[in-house]
């Protein structure tokens, strides 16, 4: 089989970006980077009954902050809410659009209380979006797809569209996991200063 075909060069996007880049970037993610906010009044995943957003979404014992429409400026997010977008919001979702995954949404998901159960689910619905792709042929990919603000385009358009979403989301996932080892690492430097 030719891997010049737009179907391969469309799974390629993503997939060498998830296997050289932002995979590896999430080996060893911690509870404590999971939910550290960088900055007060971030949204976060946090216990159900402990949130103050507006908006507090999902379905077990786990909720992530919003706010209909969201404030501006948007408070900065965590790498649980990072997570969680990507997740639910960018891969779930469509799973369930387009690829027979059961249906779900912000306020039904149950969303991980640890980073490794995080990793795990954003491992599953990558899975099961990559797979779903795969499984187009030329004419799925030139059909119109549907989607909310993508009723006129094709299903390419749409499957490059998540593939920017996913890479740009977890590339700010990579970007928070540098900030909080350099800001904890910086911090317990100067309080052992004299």
């Amino acid at each position: 089989m030719s891997t010049n075909t737009w179907n391969h060069l469309l799974r390629d996007q993503l997939q060498w970006h998830w296997t050289h880049q932002l995979r590896p970037r999430l080996e060893g993610l911690t509870d404590a980077e999971y939910f550290w906010e960088p900055a007060p009044g971030s949204w976060n995943v946090r216990r159900r009954g402990t949130g103050t957003a507006p908006v507090q979404a999902g379905g077990g014992g786990m909720t992530i902050d919003f706010a209909f429409p969201p404030p501006e400026p948007a408070p900065m997010t965590t790498i649980a809410w990072r997570l969680g977008h990507v997740i639910v919001g960018v891969l779930a979702m469509r799973n369930a659009s387009h690829f027979g995954r059961e249906a779900v949404d912000y306020e039904s998901f149950e969303y991980a209380s640890t980073a490794d159960g995080a990793v795990a689910q954003l491992e599953s619905e990558y899975a099961a979006w990559m797979a779903g792709v795969e499984s187009l042929g030329e004419a799925e990919l030139s059909r119109g797809c549907g989607e909310h603000g993508f009723e006129e385009d094709p299903m390419a358009a749409l499957i490059l569209h998540i593939h920017r979403e996913v890479i740009h989301h977890l590339a700010e996932v990579s970007l928070l996991r540098d900030l909080y080892l350099h800001t904890t690492r910086s911090h317990a430097e100067n309080e052992g200063a004299p």
